[in-house]
């Protein structure tokens, strides 16, 4: 029987104040760089310990077993992952130059992997699934309702399911450019590899999110407003008789072009 298999599952205790919050992440850092070195298999709770220069008797204060360790580093992951999401304009950034869009991105991911518990924890998902406690498919499932979000108010013209499939493909590439880099102990070459996840994305996206595109959305939303509410605030909402509808994002009414717009 692995040791993940009955875990608690939790710590011990929560710590309340900052020395303790200090104590707690520098374990997380050091079981991080050990799971990292040995693997989730070999390593040990003594091992953690010696890495985070603490006696074992510091780490079983906090953490029964290392399966409860690297439960608490799933739950940091997640805090990141998605403190990342909220503080995103979506859109504000769906309105930038795609190539501008998409480093914003990336960049934003870029910088959750300097982490070394969420790049542990992201390599670990995909080599040692089973180890896992709360993290599952349903979080790659929001990364990419978070990317279709972008990508429909970016271009409104498509379709709820073409937005969808654009960002599943966005999001699982880069997973796969992603996890590659980081298993990778050549810093240069990682760089490189994470570079080229811009470039990638930018490049698939292109003859839908173009530049060329979003200048045409954006000209014809200046010029319209809502007749309900007059908010510039507008998306196309498909065709009736031949002619675009728009919703608008204020009021929530919808109404049919107009050559007297």
């Amino acid at each position: 029987m692995t040791e993940y298999s009955h875990s608690s599952r939790s710590l011990r205790r929560q710590p309340k104040q900052q020395r303790g919050k200090e104590r707690v992440k520098k374990i997380l850092d050091a079981a991080a760089a050990v799971f990292d070195e040995v693997g989730y298999e070999a390593a040990t709770t003594h091992l953690i310990a010696a890495k985070a220069g603490t006696a074992i008797g510091s780490v079983y204060q906090f953490f029964p077993d290392k399966a409860a360790i690297f439960h608490a580093m799933e739950l940091r992951h997640t805090e990141q992952v998605k403190l990342m999401w909220a503080q995103v304009d979506q859109l504000q950034i769906a309105q930038l130059p795609l190539r501008q869009m998409i480093h914003t991105l990336a960049s934003a991911v870029a910088q959750i992997f300097e982490q070394p518990v969420s790049r542990v924890v992201f390599v670990q998902f995909f080599i040692s699934r089973e180890i896992f406690q709360s993290i599952d498919d349903s979080m790659t499932q929001e990364a990419i309702n978070f990317m279709a979000s972008i990508l429909k108010q970016r271009n409104p013209a498509l379709s709820e399911e073409q937005c969808s499939l654009l960002a599943e493909v966005c999001v699982h590439s880069s997973n796969a450019v992603m996890l590659s880099a980081l298993r990778t102990a050549d810093q240069q070459h990682r760089q490189l590899l994470i570079q080229q996840i811009e470039e990638l994305l930018v490049s698939y996206l292109e003859p839908h999110m173009g530049d060329s595109l979003l200048s045409n959305v954006m000209k014809v939303m200046k010029v319209m407003k809502c007749p309900h509410c007059q908010s510039p605030q507008l998306s196309k909402n498909g065709y009736r008789r031949g002619k675009q509808c728009y919703r608008c994002k204020d009021c929530g009414k919808q109404f049919v072009n107009s050559s007297r717009q």
